[in-house]
């Protein structure tokens, strides 16, 4: 399973790769793995920020429907509309493609409650 180094993760499948003060955000392999085929990804238009450990949306696959959780808070910067029309983009490359939302980090202390990549790949073993 691809776990990428340079990531940040949480308990609920999210990542989140840091640039300056900027994150993008998606959900792991493993999540996708688990949804199966993703047909529908909810994202409000409008999102303007996230709250660490709130929801923001939900992905909708062919068995199950799930929340997504913010993995920090921020600004909401940008939306990937190219998931309006391929969500499927979430499964085939989860780390690139399918990203889900971009932020500018409010409190970049957040991080530190995060998951690197042996912290999740060892809760995946659990």
């Amino acid at each position: 399973m691809n776990i990428p180094a340079n990531l940040k993760y949480t308990k609920d499948h999210e990542w989140i790769k840091v640039e300056g003060s900027f994150g993008t955000i998606g959900i792991t392999e493993y999540a996708q793995g688990e949804l199966g085929d993703i047909v529908y990804i909810d994202i409000k238009p409008d999102l303007a920020e996230i709250t660490m450990g709130e929801t923001f949306g939900t992905i909708e696959a062919v068995k199950t429907v799930s929340d997504l959780y913010a993995p920090i808070s921020g600004k909401v910067i940008e939306l990937n509309k190219k998931l309006n029309d391929e969500p499927q983009l979430a499964n085939t490359d989860p780390y690139g493609e399918g990203w889900l939302i971009k932020v500018e980090l409010s409190d970049a202390s957040q991080l530190n409650d995060l998951l690197d990549a042996d912290g999740y790949q060892a809760q995946l073993a659990q």
